[in-house]
């Protein structure tokens, strides 16, 4: 006996009401369909479905119980049970006696030679509930997210203006975590420097680093000290010490406030109070700038580069690689680079610029390499062109106008990505005319293009010119 026949055999002796039975048990939910697409049976796997009014069912038209948006798919259920495609489960929705509606899943088969079609549906009410609770889980994460970086900007805010200089130093170690710019003032740095990493006893004179050492023992023990006068290594300030042992997840940490005892010696030389206001004014600039070395890493970046790369603060930024943020590829910063270096500057460099949590921006570079420095840097200034007003307010995509505009991507862009993409929109401008032309009527369009509906109906999900509704299909 051949084994596939054994199920059959198996199942052949089973009267209806066991069938009926055999289906409930398979899905929540089974239609018996004729071939009028009037529902002759129902078989029910699941009681609570009760509440789409299932008993009433009977003798009705299936296309008649659904939803509206959900009729199509309906009809095209029977179509492919009908061609004995491959079968495919579809979204349909039906509408409950409480409320709102009720998703499920149906999938359909034809029975034999009479037309008789088996659809089996699937209660998707758990899933999509799940899928709500997600959604508002990700929704309360990135508000949470949001309601910190405010907290951090303002901390930083308020940290970079105390007059007295601040450091952050860890207890296990003493190297300075966080310092202000009152406290990079004092140590001889520029605001735009860092401390970060530097050990706190070599900040001060050597000879009080071992009475440094002490007295940030004593306040590890008892939480606070009264304070202690010492003179910083790298300008020789004498300062009032005050150390408070802070306690965070993981550790602790000093706290540790230094005011001068003579602010008239906190003066900067003439050339160092221009370095520092140009610094300020280049922080306070609405475009973007960054230095980088040769290699194009990042060492400095204003609050401007910041926004545009939706990252927190500048240690996050330094020590990476441009193109982390910069180019529609990786060739945009090989050009920038090597031009740079060839003649020293660059003007309106057209590119773009992904943040970190996936916004892109259009930009223009201006650029200029500095040789002579210590290390040798470059310098850009970045600006988002992306809100230009421009002349042509029409809402579809602006083709290149001549050869030269193509010619720009020449070098930035690899040439299958300029004619696939220009392909692409003269594509997208056609079907858009032609949907126009013929009022959306898509059968119409597909013969003014001389496009089979089907190939025209690819192309329109290809491009995101249908709803929601139809892309779910």
């Amino acid at each position: 006996m051949n084994q596939q026949e054994v199920p059959l055999n198996a199942l052949a002796g089973l009267d209806a009401q066991a069938t009926a039975a055999l289906l409930a048990a398979a899905a929540d939910i089974a239609l018996v369909i004729d071939r009028q697409g009037l529902i002759s049976s129902v078989a029910v796997g699941n009681p609570e479905l009760s509440v789409i009014g299932h008993q009433r069912w009977q003798g009705k038209a299936w296309v008649d119980i659904v939803t509206s948006e959900s009729r199509s798919k309906v009809t095209a259920l029977l179509e492919d049970a009908a061609q004995h495609r491959t079968r495919r489960w579809r979204h349909l929705n039906f509408p409950a006696s409480q409320g709102g509606d009720v998703p499920m899943l149906y999938s359909a088969v034809q029975l034999g030679e009479m037309g008789q079609v088996v659809a089996f549906g699937r209660d998707m009410r758990q899933l999509a509930s799940l899928q709500q609770r997600l959604v508002g889980a990700q929704l309360s994460l990135e508000r949470d997210y949001l309601r910190l970086r405010h907290l951090e900007t303002r901390y930083r805010l308020l940290f970079d203006s105390v007059s007295e200089g601040v450091f952050v130093v860890g207890t296990a170690n003493q190297k300075v975590t966080e310092a202000n710019a009152a406290a990079r003032l004092l140590c001889g740095l520029l605001p735009t420097d860092s401390l970060e990493g530097r050990l706190m006893p070599d900040l001060v004179h050597p000879s009080q680093a071992m009475a440094l050492a002490d007295y940030l023992g004593g306040v590890r023990t008892t939480g606070r000290g009264d304070g202690v006068q010492l003179t910083l290594a790298g300008t020789g300030i004498k300062v009032q010490t005050r150390a408070t042992l802070i306690r965070h997840e993981g550790g602790a940490s000093y706290l540790i406030q230094v005011r001068p005892l003579d602010v008239a010696a906190v003066q900067m030389p003439v050339e160092d109070e221009v370095k520092l206001r140009l610094a300020q004014v280049v922080q306070a600039m609405p475009d973007a700038f960054v230095v980088t070395d040769m290699a194009g890493k990042v060492l400095s970046a204003n609050h401007a580069f910041l926004e545009l790369t939706q990252e927190a603060s500048v240690e996050q930024v330094q020590n990476q690689p441009l193109e982390r943020w910069l180019g529609r590829t990786v060739v945009d910063q090989s050009v920038l680079l090597s031009h740079l270096r060839q003649s020293g500057s660059i003007r309106l460099f057209s590119t773009s610029l992904r943040g970190r949590l996936g916004l892109s921006a259009q930009v223009e570079i201006s650029a200029a390499c500095i040789p002579d420095s210590e290390p040798p840097t470059l310098g850009f200034a970045i600006r988002d062109v992306g809100r230009r007003i421009t002349p042509e307010a029409s809402g579809a995509p602006a083709l290149p106008r001549s050869v030269e505009q193509m010619a720009e991507l020449v070098g930035r862009v690899p040439l299958k990505e300029i004619v696939g993409e220009t392909t692409d929109l003269i594509e997208q401008c056609c079907i858009e005319a032609a949907l126009e032309l013929t009022r959306g009527n898509r059968a119409s369009a597909a013969e003014m293009l001389g496009l089979s509906r089907q190939s025209l109906y690819v192309k329109l999900r290809r491009f995101g010119l249908v709803g929601e509704q139809e892309a779910e299909n």
